[in-house]
Order: C-alpha cells, then structure tokens, then sequence
C-alpha cells in the first residue's frame, strides 16, 4: 500500500539543481524561507496529496522547536513521519550543542549520511534560527544558501525565484513569503495557498 503522504511530480528540480526523482518516493511541497531586516519568516503550504488525490490541504508542514530555549524553525518537504522522526534527531543535536544550528545540523547529516535505519528516511529540511539558514539533506549536505533565502520541495524552485524578484522591492520578509507562495501554489499542482507561517527575530 503507497504511504499516505506527499508525492511530488517527477522533473522538478530542488534548489540545489538535483532531479527529484534523484530520491525515490520523494514528497510534493514547498518550503520557503526569507530574510530580511531583523524578520526571518518560513513559510510552508498545507496540500498532502496520494498520487493525482489531494488527501488534506490544511497539514503543518514548518515546525518550531526550541530546545532549552534556544528557538529554531524548521520546514519539510517529504514523508511527514520520516520527517518528524529527522526533527525529533535535530533537537536532540541542539539540546547537546544549545544555540549551535550549525554544528547540530551537521551532526544530524552524518548520522543521516551513515545511519543505516536514517539513510531509508525519504525528507529535505530547511532549518534557521535568527541568524543561520541551512538546506539539510540525505546525501550528507548541509547547504547555507545566497541571498537569504532558502526554497525546497516540488514548487520550490517557483517560490525561490519569485522571492528573488520580491527582495527588490520594500516588502517584509513576511509579505515576500507570503507573496511568492502564492505565486508557487499558482504553478504547482503539488502545493496549496494554505500555509503556515512562523516568524523568528534575526
């Protein structure tokens, strides 16, 4: 039976110019972050699709955890509870390095890198506090992309290039997510305008 969650359309691309189908059983979505000013927003739709079959539009996908009270936000794209179980490992990694996204990240990477029970997890992370913003993957990466901004997920690429052109104008971080989100849902048939949305001070 196909696991009830997110599948994403074969021949998108994510940020980091890998083919989707590079991860098999991969999870339609998108997943933006933004920065600008002393405002980090991420932003994250809602639609759970089974194939063609919308399943649920209104799941939370971005997350806050804040382990000892060091705050970190963190979105997904991929298998909700693969996903769940990569986010419980990374706070785990922040209680024993508190306020270091960073090294945690990069500690959670290995052991999703040389895990044997990890490696089968089927998920993409962005996760930022207010002041680093990573893209943690299965391969082993933990990338800190340009321009403050971050996107993943099968409408990824859309929300990431309308955020582009959004930071020229005098807009929030807020408004620009918002924004370039809605622009994503418009062309992506794997994301919905349903988004949740957490904000963290820079």
């Amino acid at each position: 039976m196909p696991r009830l969650s997110a599948v994403c359309g074969q021949g998108f691309f994510n940020l980091m110019g890998l083919a989707m189908s590079d991860f098999p059983g991969w999870h339609g979505t998108t997943i933006l972050a933004v920065r600008r000013g002393g405002e980090v927003v991420v932003a994250g739709d809602g639609q759970v699709s089974l194939g063609q079959t919308v399943i649920k539009g209104s799941a939370r996908k971005v997350r806050r955890l804040s382990p000892g009270g060091y705050s970190v936000v963190a979105g997904f794209a991929g298998s909700t509870a693969d996903a769940f179980t990569l986010l419980e490992r990374l706070e785990t990694k922040l209680e024993a390095t508190p306020g270091q996204l960073a090294r945690a990240s990069v500690e959670l990477a290995k052991d999703w890198r040389t895990d044997k029970y990890l490696q089968k997890l089927e998920a993409m992370l962005i996760v930022r506090d207010g002041r680093d913003l990573f893209v943690i993957t299965g391969a082993g990466d933990v990338l800190e992309p340009e321009h403050d901004i971050a996107a993943i997920g099968s409408g990824g690429n859309f929300a990431l290039a309308a955020a582009r052109g959004l930071m020229a104008t005098d807009m929030s971080a807020e408004d620009i997510a918002r924004r370039a989100m809605a622009i994503a849902a418009d062309i992506c048939v794997y994301t919905n305008g349903n988004l949740t949305v957490e904000k963290i001070s820079a």
